[in-house]
């Protein structure tokens, strides 16, 4: 073992070291090891730095083995080895381990010095950080690192929001490591403030689990309905990834259903069906609760996993539950088809409804995005980049104050093509006891928010019944509220609120 990888200088030689970070990293596992290796692949001097300092010294002896990587062996160690200002970026485990690294860095950096949170944060938890921090002189970064351990080596798409005077001193290095689109523009902009960055991230996951579940239902389609083999299927996904459909994901299931066992058997079909979940799917849901923005098909690609975890429930169940049988006799290159649009279609609503609940955050929280450069930033790098992110770029640069991305032409357009096929699709599936969960309620949203009138008018007799919730009239101003006595026993007065 190298002499210099055990040692640890004093603090008295800690202080007076010429600095010579750009940056520093703490946390070397998957994600934080391939950033170190893609800055210094661009020309960064960056700082690494681990809790667990034997992993410092491995990284120097194996993976960043010839760069300019160096390793620290303390926080205190790590700060002094940096320039100003100095920038120290974090990608731990969210929660408590940013809190606590935070805590450790606070006493020793000076005003102006910038701390980046670039971990799966909560937004609430980054719009916290960033008052503490700002409050001490430092600027504050809290930013979604989207793209997994490939992403991160190569490119990733990079999200980052805080304090705006942070931006000018880490936007060269953010830029310069992202994924870039096909003119060069980098997949990574300003978000805005506070915790802008993270809640795009949120969003960002949300959407992917809409996509994965989506994907997950055509492959459903395709085996429990038509029967298709995994080689059959790998060429419909092989196809469709030519087309408006091109994707990261759909090559990846490209790739999955042609991927062979040791004994020459598809590894999809001995993968057993129950689906994990770190959280931020659940975060963008509650969220959007809260904000009363229905993002109905992230919200059942959510409960989707939760009912794939009930594996044993779901083996007794089968045997006591029953339905039709899956088998579909339709002609299968046009079922196929019908399959695609459904799947486009759905991913449509899907992409309109993360659209509109940043939209809706953005009046919240007072955070000014700029939703064009949002879908660049996915274009490239991330989980969800695709061609059609280019489309939605092309739609809000045109139309700016877009309420809706179904009504933008494009997208119309495209919808109403899709529009037998995707029926015929949720129709079949209904009649054949195939769940659909995402692709269904996907239509259903369509179908309600092109509704002119829908059953609320009852729902609100029903709560002015039971609760004197009042209600409005349409022979009257929008605004102007109403009770009313259904029984002959109750009273005049109304509950205080009146919620739409």
């Amino acid at each position: 073992m190298s002499v210099a990888l055990s040692y640890i200088a004093p603090k008295e030689e800690i202080l007076h070291m010429e600095p010579k970070g750009d940056i520093a990293l703490i946390g070397l596992a998957v994600m934080g090891q391939n950033l170190i290796l893609n800055m210094n692949d661009h020309g960064y001097t960056v700082v690494a730095y681990n809790r667990t300092v034997e992993k410092v010294d491995h990284f120097l002896a194996n993976e960043a083995k010839g760069t300019r990587v160096i390793g620290a062996r303390s926080i205190e160690d790590m700060v002094a080895k940096l320039k100003r200002p100095r920038r120290v970026m974090m990608l731990v485990k969210a929660g408590t381990p940013v809190d606590e690294f935070i805590t450790q860095l606070l006493p020793l950096l000076q005003p102006g010095d910038i701390i980046i949170d670039g971990g799966n944060s909560l937004y609430e938890d980054t719009i916290r950080r960033s008052r503490l921090v700002e409050s001490k002189g430092l600027r504050y970064v809290g930013t979604g690192v989207s793209g997994g351990e490939e992403g991160a080596r190569r490119g990733p798409s990079i999200m980052p929001g805080g304090t705006a005077e942070a931006w000018p001193h880490v936007k060269a290095i953010f830029q310069s490591v992202s994924a870039k689109v096909e003119d060069g523009t980098p997949c990574c902009d300003w978000v805005g403030s506070d915790g802008a960055g993270h809640y795009v991230k949120m969003v960002h996951n949300g959407i992917e689990y809409g996509d994965m579940q989506l994907i997950c239902e055509a492959y459903h389609l395709m085996r429990d309905g038509l029967g298709m083999s995994a080689a059959q299927m790998h060429d419909v996904f092989a196809e469709w990834n030519k087309g408006d459909l091109d994707s990261y994901l759909i090559e990846i299931t490209r790739d999955i259903l042609g991927f062979k066992d040791t004994d020459g058997k598809p590894l999809v079909d001995k993968i057993l069906d129950t689906a994990g979940q770190k959280g931020t799917g659940k975060w963008t849901m509650i969220n959007s609760a809260d904000l009363g923005i229905p993002v109905t098909l992230i919200a059942q690609s959510v409960y989707a996993r939760c009912v794939s975890a009930l594996k044993d429930e779901r083996v007794k169940a089968c045997k006591k539950l029953k339905g039709p049988k899956p088998k579909i006799t339709r002609d299968h290159e046009k079922f196929i088809e019908d399959i695609r649009c459904a799947l486009y279609a759905a991913k449509i609503v899907s992409y309109a409804q993360g659209f509109m609940l940043m939209r809706a955050a953005a009046k919240e929280y007072d955070w000014k995005l700029n939703y064009g450069n949002i879908a660049l930033m996915w274009r490239g790098g991330c989980i969800i980049r695709s061609r059609f992110l280019g489309k939605i770029k092309e739609a809000y640069d045109t139309h700016p104050r877009l309420p809706n991305l179904m009504l933008d032409g494009y997208f119309r357009r495209a919808l109403r093509r899709s529009q037998k096929g995707w029926r015929n699709v949720i129709a079949i599936a209904a009649k054949r006891g195939i769940p659909v969960p995402a692709m269904s309620t996907a239509l259903s949203f369509y179908d309600s928010y092109r509704a002119e009138n829908l059953p609320a008018n009852l729902l609100q007799a029903q709560r002015d019944y039971f609760g004197a919730h009042t209600y409005e009239r349409v022979d009257k101003p929008r605004g102007e509220t109403f009770h009313t006595n259904w029984t002959g026993r109750g009273g005049t007065t109304s509950s205080s609120t009146y919620n739409v």
